[in-house]
């Protein structure tokens, strides 16, 4: 009998499960599959010939200088992610505080990662214009002569969607310390005083520790997300000017979607693929040394 009700049990839980591991095979690992295969052919969407090419399309990589841009590009907007959760953890630590307007501060800061990214792009797109755009006009008024041209030059337009992605992020991951710093035992923060520490070595030995866990999820999370955003770009530059914004995944995006070499977006899909995985285990072995549980 109890073998019986266990065997029960056991198939009630895989038909609840069911649904969820279809949809997963279905719509993530058959066409992951497929793009696996199509990285060895020269296939073009809408064409009906399909020819196994070898691996032509992995030496084509290797000789492409754009998706050497493209992966000089995608670690310059990665960078953007420490710096957003660095800021992140001030702006959090301060609205922790008692300060006025708490509650109004945590929605301004919050609402730019609601916000539809292409109202987001056409806002910056004006902000940053390089003639007629308030920034270039606070910093002429400041008596910069020559400030950037932000997007419309190739020397600055990454940095220029580095400060956008900084901007965007910033309120997620600020609401995410919050929550994580409510945690910290106020007994922790309180012996810390009486042993003399100041407010930033109390930030330093104490917070800092002891939210080092969302600080590593939140890092994994970030960058993973960065490395696969293009949407923004696209709406803002396109990639350009030149290719000057055009990161890894745009580069999936332009190839697969505006030239339907299908076969070469799926070399360079898996690429980017084993770029993530590489940056996660770099982060997961270098998490032993820095984060506390």
């Amino acid at each position: 009998m109890k073998n019986s009700w266990i065997k029960r049990q056991r198939l009630t839980g895989y038909i609840f499960v069911a649904p969820n591991m279809i949809g997963v095979l279905v719509f993530f690992i058959l066409p992951a599959l497929f793009s696996l295969v199509l990285v060895f052919t020269d296939w073009q969407f809408g064409s009906q010939s399909v020819n196994f090419i070898g691996v032509e399309n992995i030496t084509r990589l290797f000789k492409d200088p754009v998706f050497y841009i493209s992966l000089k590009n995608t670690l310059i907007f990665l960078a953007s992610v420490p710096i957003s959760l660095m800021l992140a953890f001030i702006v959090a630590v301060v609205l922790n505080k008692s300060v006025y307007f708490k509650g109004l501060l945590r929605v301004l800061y919050f609402m730019p990662y609601i916000t539809s990214g292409v109202a987001t792009a056409f806002v910056w797109m004006l902000l940053f214009q390089p003639s007629q755009g308030p920034i270039n006009g606070f910093l002429r008024s400041i008596g910069i002569e020559n400030p950037p041209g932000w997007l419309a030059t190739t020397t600055t337009s990454m940095f220029a969607i580095d400060i956008i992605w900084i901007w965007f992020m910033l309120g997620y991951f600020m609401i995410i310390y919050l929550a994580a710093l409510q945690e910290v035992p106020a007994e922790l923060q309180e012996a810390a005083k009486m042993d003399g520490a100041g407010t930033y070595k109390t930030i330093r030995h104490v917070m800092l520790p002891m939210v080092s866990p969302t600080t590593f999820m939140l890092l994994i999370s970030g960058l993973i997300m960065t490395i696969k955003t293009f949407g923004i770009i696209q709406a803002i530059t396109q990639g350009g000017p030149g290719n000057s914004t055009t990161i890894l995944s745009l580069f999936v995006y332009k190839t697969a979607f505006s030239y339907y070499e299908m076969g070469y977006a799926s070399t360079i899909s898996w690429a980017l693929f084993l770029i993530i995985v590489l940056i996660t285990a770099v982060q997961w072995i270098g998490q032993k040394k820095w984060v506390h549980y």
